[in-house]
């Protein structure tokens, strides 16, 4: 649609039907199951309950950058087309793509002097990250060019919230995606880990509660201390092969935010981010408070 493109990363997790009905592009990342790598084609070559067990199973998962060459390859596609592109990225926090698309940005740019590429670091990840793009394509489907949706994720990433609860924290520990200001506490069994994405867009887990009846609570009664009672945006809620989990936090949240707009939508923690969160993970994404330090 229009003279641009909107362009993300695998890891925004939306459903490949998602990405084609809103018109977002996107490169795909890489992971490893006991050492043999395959492509981020949202669990069509493994599927996630296929990939979540294995997980349970004692596999070992891991995941790559997008290269410099990727970024390249993927932007001249669209630039040969006469397409701007605005670019998001998965949170530097988390990974280094972002700097993997600025480099290829500064390879090619004199390349293509007619034409812009925009990179955006979302500070976001898995819905999170996919309700920013989901959230940008409506704005670009209302008429905003370019500049202005630049202009606007550049001012408003740090109120994407991301509220999960954990029931193993084992593979976050073992993929190193936890911040070290994190608080590690689930130890023990019948405990759930907290989790949030803090100012610099990493991970941290902070706080524990005795089963999942009170994950519950503490994930939605956080949703709605951040967004307020009012709040009629959208909300995205993901999980790692709990849907019954996810359905039941959907069911409470909307029942306490009662303003949503639309249905709640839930979705998958894809294989790449789930490398790094495993089995048993349930997050609320939502508008609302700014992330500070």
């Amino acid at each position: 649609m229009g003279d641009y493109i909107l362009s993300c990363c695998s890891t925004a997790d939306l459903s490949k039907e998602d990405f084609e009905k809103r018109d977002i592009h996107y490169i795909s990342n890489s992971y490893e199951i006991d050492g043999i790598r395959y492509i981020d084609d949202l669990g069509e070559s493994v599927t996630y309950p296929e990939f979540y067990q294995a997980i349970r199973e004692g596999a070992v998962t891991k995941t790559s950058h997008i290269e410099t060459k990727e970024y390249v390859e993927y932007f001249e596609g669209f630039l040969k087309e006469g397409k701007d592109i605005l670019h998001i990225s998965l949170s530097s926090g988390l990974s280094e793509t972002v700097n993997h698309a600025y480099e290829a940005r500064n390879q090619i740019d004199k390349k293509y002097p007619d034409r812009t590429i925009y990179i955006v670091d979302s500070m976001a990840a898995s819905s999170g990250y996919g309700l920013i793009m989901e959230t940008l394509a409506d704005k670009r489907d209302q008429g905003a060019g370019i500049k202005e949706l630049y202009r606007w994720i550049i001012e408003n990433r740090m109120n994407m919230n991301h509220i999960l609860f954990s029931t193993d924290i084992t593979t976050y520990l073992r993929g190193g995606k936890l911040s070290k200001r994190s608080t590690i506490l689930s130890d023990m069994m019948d405990y759930c880990q907290l989790l949030y994405m803090n100012y610099l867009g990493e991970l941290v887990a902070k706080g524990r509660v005795r089963g999942k009846k009170n994950a519950y609570n503490a994930i939605v009664d956080k949703a709605v201390e951040v967004a307020g009672t009012d709040y009629d945006g959208k909300v995205f809620i993901s999980n790692s092969d709990c849907l019954e989990d996810a359905k039941n936090v959907a069911s409470m949240l909307k029942e306490r935010l009662p303003k949503i707009n639309g249905d709640i939508s839930i979705k998958n923690i894809g294989n790449t981010i789930g490398s790094h969160s495993g089995p048993g993970t349930v997050a609320i994404y939502l508008w609302g408070a700014t992330r500070v330090s």
